[in-house]
């Protein structure tokens, strides 16, 4: 998957990701895709309900080593 905006929010608790994110999200173009790293189990749940809210798409979460990859690309 090309991406075009990697976000780092590892060690960041919650509402940190979702603020990163929204701040990184504001600044791409419609249909790039971001890549939001995230340590925070909480951020899973809190990552799909911000995506619902917004015209957004979440395309993918992946977990691994205690850090969780959220995809998503800006609609």
């Amino acid at each position: 998957m090309n991406v075009d905006v990697v976000v780092d929010a590892k060690g960041l608790s919650c509402p940190m990701p979702i603020v990163k994110a929204k701040k990184a999200i504001d600044g791409m173009e419609s249909g790039q895709i971001m890549q939001l790293e995230a340590t925070d189990k909480g951020s899973v749940n809190d990552f799909q309900s911000w995506v619902k809210q917004t015209k957004h798409e979440l395309l993918n979460i992946e977990e691994g080593s205690g850090v969780f990859r959220f995809f998503v690309k800006k609609g």
